[in-house]
């Protein structure tokens, strides 16, 4: 089954926004859907879309101010953006190119064509968007393919290995300090993997701080243990230090937490990358 892909649209006009999210959730799209410049931007912050359909005049900041500060978040800087909007001059299509815009469709436009440019947008984008910008391990594409070779093989460990939190880590730190988890994180699981034995074994990303690594079934659980050791202890010098010791008066959902899971070949017979999914979520 392919994965679905997020899609984003900034309209202000009711009608007009419920038409197209039900248009391409029809498609197979999961769609999410802002009224407001603002609201698209944090939107993005929270969850970051594979492209984005973005109207220019919008009741708050216009279109374009909304693609800079996408743009400036580093998750999102490279999703594909595509115009949707009255403006027809040259200067206003210009405008929007310069902001990085794969295209630009004026209104009234066919639905059809849409739908195959954004289709399109999503195949180049897949073709350059293959590592994470901020850990530089393997995401995307690279991560579902390798998935399924693995699952064509009789034997087979996996480790999903993730922080909990980082959304309210975020709200309340900021991007860069996210980041920074994000690095520190891709480094102890790296080093987890050596201390294992399994620094030649497949890491990447299956989200923004989510890992997976693919390893044989023998070397599984020792890998588990070994990322939780490396993390747990960790969590607390993610905090300023001002902050660390009221970190255990925090609610449990609003703080940074290790998420540790593994299966492998023994634990039964999956199919598809899906059932991999479903499985480590019940884990």
């Amino acid at each position: 089954m392919a994965e679905q892909k997020k899609i984003l649209i900034v309209e202000d006009d009711v009608d007009l926004a419920e038409m197209l999210s039900a248009y391409f959730r029809v498609q197979g799209y999961a769609v999410s859907v802002a009224a407001w410049g603002e609201d698209a931007v944090r939107s993005v912050e929270d969850d970051v879309p594979d492209i984005a359909v973005l109207d220019i005049r919008l009741p708050d900041i216009d279109g374009y101010e909304v693609c800079r500060r996408i743009r400036k978040i580093r998750r999102a800087q490279h999703i594909p953006v595509i115009f949707l909007t009255e403006k027809r001059e040259r200067d206003d299509k210009l405008a929007g190119l310069e902001l990085g815009a794969v295209d630009y469709i004026t209104k009234p436009f066919d639905i059809q064509e849409l739908r195959l440019r954004v289709r399109n947008a999503l195949r180049r984008s897949r073709m350059h968007t293959l590592v994470n910008a901020v850990t530089g391990l393997p995401e995307g594409r690279l991560v579902q393919e390798r998935l399924e070779q693995m699952l064509t093989q009789p034997e087979w460990g996996l480790v999903f290995a993730g922080i909990r939190g980082l959304s309210k880590f975020r709200d309340k730190y900021g991007f860069v300090a996210a980041d920074d988890v994000a690095r520190a994180v891709s480094l102890m699981i790296t080093n987890a993997m050596q201390d294992s034995g399994a620094d030649e074994e497949f890491v990447g990303h299956i989200d923004a701080v989510d890992f997976v690594i693919i390893t044989t079934p023998e070397r599984c659980k020792k890998l588990s243990d070994n990322c939780v050791l490396r993390l747990q202890p960790s969590i607390q010098y993610f905090y300023p230090a001002v902050d660390r010791p009221h970190i255990t008066e925090m609610l449990e959902s609003e703080r940074l937490r290790v998420q540790v899971t593994n299966l492998s070949s023994k634990n039964g017979q999956f199919a598809t990358v899906d059932d991999l999914r479903v499985a480590l979520k019940e884990n």
